[in-house]
């Protein structure tokens, strides 16, 4: 059996900024616009009802500045796609960012089954990987890269895998989680119009974990969606393993900042014992802080309108995240 594929148009709602300690990756909403033309071939500049394309969160868009997300026929055991340019033609040079040239990562509409894999590349330019579609559902794919000689972007398709569908309810904020025997628990939570800091800590047998070993340049790895329009975000932690200053646990520690109130799930990836493990948090933005701040006074001011000066590795950045 092939998976079915199928593109659908989704309404932009909620704005999201997201950013590293000393480096902020932007996610920016507006009015609502329509995701963009599938053929690659609508005007550069503008996307939907005439907006600005730097306006347009990450994920949700199938087609920009050119670029195109084209899942391909499959066995029902994997997953491929390719990238098509500005040309037309399958993309197959591609930059190297945070350890990997491609970083793709799936999730349920329900913001269940969260998978983060790194296909393979094939000299006609299609990506491969064994499928990360963990049964039925309605999934959404983004596929997070940068073209050699391009800009950063995330492109996001829907997959529906045929099948019983069961939805899952979104589960309740909590400030602590466990996973493989590990337990992560989140001081703060996002505020609406200014910016929080999110530290997430990590233990186990009830003692803090301090080495933390590196995954895709960082020890902490974080991605964010917004709940309804799967609004993407992917950042990094400040600093770079080995750089004399970032420390290898128990804390991990990222900004945060969301203009409007509304429910967002945090998956952060971090590594131990050669293992890569994934803790789910939801958060509501407009909570009251949990805890201590960690980081000191929030900075103060707008958020920028153009990338921000990241920490180490280009951790922060628009578009991991990219938009």
């Amino acid at each position: 059996m092939r998976t079915v594929t199928r593109v659908a148009g989704f309404a932009v709602g909620l704005a999201a900024i997201f950013g590293a300690t000393y480096g902020v990756g932007r996610v920016v909403d507006r009015a609502p616009v329509a995701e963009g033309r599938h053929d690659g071939h609508a005007d550069p500049a503008t996307r939907g009802h005439g907006e600005p394309a730097d306006r347009i969160p990450g994920g949700l868009l199938v087609s920009d500045r050119g670029y195109t997300l084209d899942p391909v026929d499959a066995p029902a055991d994997e997953f491929a796609f390719r990238i098509t340019g500005p040309d037309g033609q399958p993309v197959t040079r591609y930059d190297v960012a945070h350890d990997r040239r491609m970083h793709l990562i799936v999730v349920r509409r329900d913001l269940s089954g969260f998978r983060h894999v790194h296909p393979d590349l094939a000299a006609d330019g299609t990506w491969r990987v064994g499928t990360p579609l963990a049964g039925p559902g309605q999934w959404r794919a983004f596929a997070d890269f940068t073209p050699t000689g391009g800009e950063s972007l995330t492109l996001g398709v829907d997959v529906t895998v045929p099948g019983e569908l069961t939805d899952r309810p979104l589960p309740a904020p909590a400030t602590s989680t466990t996973v493989d025997g590990y337990t992560v628990t989140l001081t703060g939570s996002p505020q609406p119009g200014r910016t929080a800091p999110l530290t997430f800590t990590v233990s186990r047998d009830g003692r803090p974990v301090t080495d933390l070993e590196p995954y895709l340049g960082a020890y902490g790895h974080l991605v964010a969606l917004r709940r309804g329009d799967l609004a993407y975000l992917h950042v990094h932690p400040d600093g770079t393993p080995g750089d004399g200053r970032t420390r290898p646990g128990p804390a991990v520690s990222f900004l945060a900042e969301v203009p409007s109130t509304g429910a967002y799930r945090l998956y952060l990836d971090f590594q131990h014992g050669g293992t890569v493990h994934t803790a789910e948090f939801t958060v509501v933005a407009g909570n009251p802080p949990t805890g201590n701040n960690p980081s000191g006074p929030a900075p103060s001011g707008p958020a920028p309108s153009g990338p921000a000066p990241s920490g180490g590795a280009d951790h922060g950045t628009p578009g991991h995240g990219h938009n």
